[in-house]
């Protein structure tokens, strides 16, 4: 059995949200270690189950996990934002749910070796893709200043960007910023006495930021929301899972602007943008993790679930 191995958070909010039914046909964008998605293969009968990810070692190992389902799974590498383009290639027009689990899996973030983590030694990478031509090392080191300063405040809510960024500019002037350790290193050097008497490490917003700039995670989930919406059968359902600030305003706005209909000012008598809901929220506010969970995997204190069905 592979080593890949993830806690799958909010795991049956998420399977009962999608409302499985056992001839339907499901999509899970982010199949990781395959947890929600074998939940979703226990409910199938004559339905279809398609896993799609980006990380080779995460297909290979959900493979394994799937195998007592194998008839009625497909498995894809690939990239959830190019959810269209992969059904098409299936043949299949429209499916009966869509999951998305977005963020970083845990066998990424410990797996040194990968670049993700601040706390051991490693080439600067962070792809989850290790086909991607895009790395960690290339930002840090040839990205603009204004760009990296960007960044971390956009994506790692990072106060001390424009310090940050000045000190990775000044180093890498000197030599190529090569590892984890020293890059974290430099971004705590660059930071206040104040801030290192935070609890968390002061790496940790640094990191997240480059993480989600290597992966255009934030673009993806951008793509891939009005894609899953237009190829969702009447009934289907789609959740999402986000664990960012930045990823949950993506899915809350464009769930919001779906489920919204006439868009007239409201002095306008009748309506002539002729604009229908195409979904309903199942819930106003989002799903979040029970203490019983949080004593499990401490992970799933920022995710929140949002669900979507078609009309």
């Amino acid at each position: 059995m592979s080593e890949f191995h993830h806690v799958s958070v909010l795991l049956n909010e998420a399977v009962e949200g999608l409302n499985v039914r056992p001839g339907g046909i499901y999509l899970d964008g982010t199949l990781g270690g395959a947890g929600h998605s074998a939940e979703i293969a226990k409910r199938l009968g004559t339905g279809t189950l398609i896993g799609v990810d980006r990380d080779p070692k995460a297909l290979a190992a959900a493979g394994e996990r799937l195998a007592p389902w194998a008839g009625r799974v497909k498995l894809v590498h690939g990239n959830f934002r190019e959810l269209e383009t992969i059904l098409d290639s299936l043949g299949i027009p429209a499916v009966d749910g869509v999951l998305l689990d977005l963020g970083v899996s845990s066998p990424q973030l410990d797996e040194a070796s990968r670049g993700f983590s601040y706390m051991a030694d490693a080439p600067l990478d962070m792809r989850m893709n290790p086909e991607d031509a895009l790395t960690a090392w290339e930002i840090v080191n040839t990205w603009p200043r204004e760009e990296l300063r960007r960044i971390l405040f956009a994506y790692g809510e990072e106060r001390y960007a424009p310090l940050i960024a000045a000190a990775i500019e000044r180093r890498r002037e000197q030599a190529p910023i090569e590892s984890t350790l020293e890059l974290a290193e430099l971004i705590r050097s660059a930071m206040p006495q104040k801030a290192l008497r935070e609890k968390q490490h002061p790496a940790k917003r640094s990191f997240q930021a480059i993480r989600i700039a290597v992966n255009d995670e934030l673009g993806a989930v951008d793509s891939v929301m009005g894609q899953a919406i237009r190829r969702l059968k009447p009934g289907g359902r789609l959740a999402v899972i986000t664990f960012h600030s930045l990823e949950d305003r993506i899915v809350k706005n464009a769930m919001a602007e779906a489920a919204k209909g006439c868009t007239c000012p409201p002095e306008f008598p009748v309506c002539v943008c002729g604009k229908k809901p195409t979904v309903r929220l199942i819930a106003k506010k989002p799903i979040t993790a029970g203490e019983e969970e949080l004593k499990v995997n401490p992970r799933a204190r920022s995710a929140k679930l949002r669900v979507a069905e078609k009309l």
